[in-house]
């Protein structure tokens, strides 16, 4: 299927349009923001909460973004030119734009599935725990490190993922310094245990508050479980009822290894992956 493209302004053009000046910012240094949604039924799912973190990681970045009702225009032109019956990723970017000022540049892609995400979210991962060289609350202490941002910074992110890949699993989880679980490099860790459904407190942590994950947590109880936030270290998932990687492209996925070590799988993965109508 066609990947769809929509200009702030414009609307939707062909999709091999260019959009970039060699000179905006976004290319040379990462300047920039993005949210990525899961489109279903012809709507972009949790619309409002990505773009509540979109404007908290434009604000860090003291980016200026267009305001929230191009923005919503901008999402809304893309997902009119996509099959209201297919499932697709539709991400939204904001650059500073040129080096030389002027606006910022901002467009919608919408494209399909990648049939790896589809595979992960239905038979789980293999995942390698990976330093990321910070103690687990060095971020929230310093802001020029941009903790809780989703910039357009995202080479150390493909570079975890590329040395996943040459481990033979499919993903990484993040590990502190001082030995504390983190988040993925493009999703948030939940895990199960004593039927308390957990994640990774972000403000403490800095890691990106995941959308997903926040819903599923907000669900808690409908699953007969009770919600919270802590640390946690890479040794107590092992012993968990369950443990998820959550993002909006691929969902829940659950982790099927760590570290070598055989997890799951859950009863629960069917029952949240329902919930979160990836199923």
């Amino acid at each position: 299927m066609a990947r769809v493209l929509a200009v702030l302004g414009v609307g939707v053009v062909p999709a091999d349009t260019p959009v970039l000046r060699a000179d905006d910012l976004g290319v040379l240094r990462g300047d920039g923001v993005f949210e990525t949604m899961h489109v279903r039924n012809g709507e972009p799912w949790l619309l409002n909460e990505h773009l509540d973190r979109m404007a908290r990681s434009a604000a860090l970045l003291a980016l200026p973004l267009p305001s929230r009702a191009e923005l919503v225009e901008l999402a809304g032109q893309a997902c009119a030119a996509w099959p209201a019956e297919t499932e697709g990723a539709l991400r939204l970017v904001c650059t500073r734009g040129p080096e030389d000022g002027g606006p910022v540049t901002a467009f919608a892609t919408l494209a399909p599935i990648a049939p790896a995400s589809i595979a992960a979210r239905l038979d789980g991962v293999a995942v390698a725990t990976a330093t990321l060289g910070v103690p687990a609350e060095a971020r929230t202490e310093a802001p020029w490190l941009l903790g809780g941002a989703k910039t357009l910074s995202y080479a150390v992110n493909m570079a975890s993922l590329r040395w996943a890949a040459q481990q033979g699993v499919g993903d990484v989880l993040w590990v502190s310094v001082d030995g504390y679980a983190l988040e993925a490099p493009t999703a948030t860790l939940v895990w199960l245990a004593d039927g308390v459904l957990s994640t990774v407190p972000a403000a403490t942590t800095g890691i990106l508050a995941g959308t997903t994950a926040a819903y599923l947590l907000s669900q808690a109880e409908e699953l007969g479980m009770r919600a919270a936030e802590r640390l946690v270290r890479p040794a107590e998932l092992h012993t968990a009822d369950g443990v998820w990687l959550a993002s909006s492209v691929r969902g829940l996925t659950e982790v099927r290894s760590l570290d070598g070590v055989p997890l799951g799988p859950s009863p629960e993965t069917t029952r949240m992956q329902k919930l979160l109508g990836y199923v």
